[in-house]
């Protein structure tokens, strides 16, 4: 038994009705696209209120498929581990599951949802929408990706309203330490999460997976998930379905393409399998030597690619976004990474852009940044 799929345009105010049926079975699933062409598109398993389309790293989209019931427990335990029930505060794009999420969070906990105007994200704009958004009984909440968390805390006023939510979940790319410290020194709540399309979005907060998620790592520190929240599956992929759900013991697992390690029940993400550079022989965490150049003082974002060189096979440069778009002095940056990763680890060129190009609602795009990166790299010698 099926039930029919209908394109939504992605925007708030078309989708919370959309949703609204789609939940309760009154409606068609729901597909949200940001294009301007909505209307019938097909039909998908009955159990399956939303489709959403993902392009991974690999670029080529696929539709990943989410059942009411996990959308749910999504919610449910979201709300559990928040502390209830609450309002929120949209400030993602609604075509990916982050954005997604805080619908849908609003719509089963029959709770306020508020939007910020459409456009890029400014931190005025952002405060203008929090002060209207809190202004009521809570529990308040927001999620937003890292680079939007550096946005708000370049703003006093911004900093200041963003106080006033009960959680500020940030999720969608790893956000580097320094960057946590720098929010909870501010005042800010803020909770780490972890997930993908096919767990319904973030499944492990601060580390911790949410009720009923297990985690578990294996001898290549390939990270997999299992619990209520993963999908039903990829629309018409069934090749994709065969090597991304397995089943162990009787029960479903999703197989990432994440590297982690469990350190007493806490997950430490480690980047994607595919992320590792290897340079003179040696192989470079990328994200370990990320964590790393953004402690530096003046450095807002980083992102560490591998471009070809014919000495290393792979150079490590660092692409940064700084507080006055100047580099830190590369001696600085590679003895402190040498220092605390060895000396493979440390970035032959540091290159500063305005902004790091993303994939997604906030994961840099590592094989544009690579192109930049060899674009406006000196030669190495």
């Amino acid at each position: 038994m099926d039930r029919p799929l209908r394109d939504v345009p992605a925007r708030a105010r078309e989708l919370v009705p959309a949703l609204t049926a789609a939940l309760d079975g009154t409606g068609p699933a729901v597909r949200a696209l940001d294009d301007p062409s909505p209307g019938a598109a097909g039909h998908v398993p009955a159990e399956v209120a939303l489709v959403v389309r993902t392009s991974g790293s690999t670029g080529r989209p696929r539709d990943v498929m989410l059942s009411a019931a996990a959308l749910r427990a999504s919610g449910d335990a979201t709300a559990a581990r928040l502390g209830g029930p609450g309002s929120w505060l949209l400030a993602l794009p609604v075509h990916h599951v982050a954005g997604l999420q805080v619908i849908l969070r609003a719509l089963l906990a029959d709770r306020p949802l508020a939007t910020i105007p459409a456009g890029p994200f400014r931190a005025r704009v952002f405060t203008q929408a929090v002060r209207a958004a809190t202004d009521g009984p809570g529990p308040h909440y927001t999620s937003l990706v890292p680079t939007q968390l550096v946005r708000v805390l370049d703003d006093p006023d911004a900093t200041a309203a963003t106080r006033a939510f009960d959680a500020v979940l940030v999720g969608g790319a790893a956000c580097p330490p320094s960057l946590l410290a720098r929010a909870r020194d501010a005042g800010l709540r803020v909770v780490t999460t972890y997930g993908m399309t096919e767990t319904c979005g973030g499944c492990v907060y601060d580390g911790h997976p949410l009720d009923g998620v297990t985690v578990t790592v294996d001898a290549e520190q390939r990270i997999a998930l299992a619990g209520p929240v993963l999908a039903t599956g990829y629309l018409h992929r069934p090749d994709l379905d065969a090597t991304t759900f397995t089943s162990r013991a009787g029960r479903r697992w999703l197989r990432t393409a994440d590297r982690g390690r469990l350190d007493g029940g806490v997950l430490h993400v480690l980047g994607r399998l595919d992320d590792v550079l290897v340079t003179g022989g040696v192989k470079v965490d990328p994200l370990a030597v990320e964590v790393v150049v953004s402690g530096l003082p003046g450095v807002r974002e980083v992102c560490v690619v591998g471009v070809p060189d014919q000495h290393w096979g792979q150079s490590v440069v660092a692409v940064v976004v700084t507080q006055d778009g100047t580099a830190p002095p590369l001696t600085q940056v590679r003895t402190t990474v040498a220092a605390a990763l060895g000396p493979a680890s440390a970035p032959r060129q540091v290159l500063v852009v305005d902004e790091l190009p993303l994939r997604g609602p906030g994961k840099p795009d590592r094989r544009e940044v690579a192109r930049i990166a060899t674009r406006l790299m000196t030669p190495s010698t």
